[in-house]
């Protein structure tokens, strides 16, 4: 039996939000619950609906897509998971997602795949963040990361974890790199968990940022 993940959609532009939904359409294990103009409606009809996932647009009337993720993160008992949706002018939100709690952060020209990748992987408690969101603000990440004492830190992993790491600051999710390392899920976890522990990070969302701000995302020298 095929566990449906339920999605609430909220951008301002209709033609764009018809098109979230006909992606979104296509899948099997997806069902698009409830579409808002504003975030105002976002939050009421989170709150009526209590979807999986609420897929937000930064920019929208009313109440932009930030303040609306904070009320509904907020709410008594809430599981719903938000994607975040930005453009290359939206930097400056970025790290306000971060803080929030945001699952995912994904700029409007992805490609379709991408969406449905971010809505799955948020829905089960996993991080998706597009890389180059990431590399475009990996100032505005440093300053919500625990701090560090030094990128030498990394030595603290052990091999398997270091590419753990490697991958995770790709935007893999934990099936993905299960896959690619033949391992299973449940080995995944444990690895990035750990990985969390020994460099001091709160989530998946700081282990990326971490990765590229301290260079190991793009120098790192991985045991074979």
């Amino acid at each position: 039996m095929i566990t449906l993940i339920t999605v609430l959609l909220a951008d301002d532009h209709a033609p764009f939000r018809s098109g979230l939904r006909a992606v979104l359409d296509t899948q099997d294990d997806i069902a698009c619950v409830a579409e808002t103009a504003d975030g105002d409606q976002a939050v009421e009809q989170t709150v009526r609906l209590r979807p999986d996932v609420a897929v937000l647009d930064v920019r929208m009337p009313r109440r932009n897509g930030l303040a609306a993720a904070r009320a509904i993160l907020a709410m008594p008992g809430n599981r719903t998971r938000i994607v975040v949706l930005t453009t290359f002018d939206t930097d400056d939100y970025v790290r306000e997602a971060v803080t929030a709690g945001a699952r995912g952060f994904l700029l409007k020209s992805m490609p379709p795949e991408e969406l449905i990748a971010a809505v799955r992987i948020a829905a089960r408690g996993d991080v998706l963040i597009d890389p180059s969101v990431v590399r475009r603000n990996l100032t505005r990440f440093a300053d919500a990361l625990t701090p560090v004492e030094t990128p030498a830190d990394i030595a603290r992993l052990t091999a398997r974890e270091r590419e753990v790491l490697h991958l995770l600051s790709g935007a893999l999710s934990n099936p993905e790199i299960a896959r690619r390392l033949h391992v299973g899920e449940q080995t995944i976890k444990t690895h990035v968990s750990s990985i969390l522990r020994k460099l001091g990070l709160r989530d998946r969302t700081h282990a990326v940022a971490y990765a590229h701000i301290s260079g190991f995302a793009t120098n790192a020298t991985l045991d074979r």
